[in-house]
């Protein structure tokens, strides 16, 4: 990640590929780069596709038992710009396991330049959607989640 500051880079390890997304024109901005809105719509899809891989949550179960997960917290990086054509793919691998909250970090990837576009650590808290408030994650969920913890690979 050439140009990046070494300690904001993610740890790539146990890093799973996500989501795939193209840098339509219609996505960048006056200057012809992609702009920050759409990098965070980027990512947000790809949450979901991951929440599902690693604890088997999806849409239906916000709505058939009112759990959800609340993104509580961003920190996002922007590395390199992504002019409009560009093939992105975003990885991701969790970092914490808490009793209420996970902590994932993403990694959006250019394919078309062989390099890191920009990267998200991003805490969400499991979210009852009736309290309104944050909820423990099950023994089940956590058991589903802990092989995809990023030093489960360095144990």
């Amino acid at each position: 990640m050439s140009g990046s500051d070494p300690q904001n880079q993610v740890n790539t390890d146990n890093m799973i590929p996500v989501h795939t997304a193209v840098a339509h024109p219609w996505l960048c901005d006056i200057m012809g780069h992609m702009t920050t809105r759409h990098y965070t719509a980027i990512f947000d899809d790809a949450s979901y596709l991951y929440f599902y891989r690693v604890f088997g949550w999806s849409g239906s179960d916000a709505r058939d038992d009112n759990l959800g997960w609340a993104d509580v917290r961003h920190e996002v990086d922007y590395v390199d710009e992504v002019p409009a054509g560009d093939l992105l793919e975003v990885r991701a691998s969790l970092r914490r396991l808490g009793g209420k909250s996970v902590t994932i970090a993403y990694e959006m990837y250019n394919l078309s330049k062989s390099s890191v576009a920009a990267t998200l650590t991003s805490t969400c808290v499991l979210f009852d959607m009736d309290a309104r408030k944050a909820v423990t994650i099950s023994d089940l969920m956590k058991a589903s989640a802990e092989p995809f913890l990023a030093s489960a690979g360095t144990r």
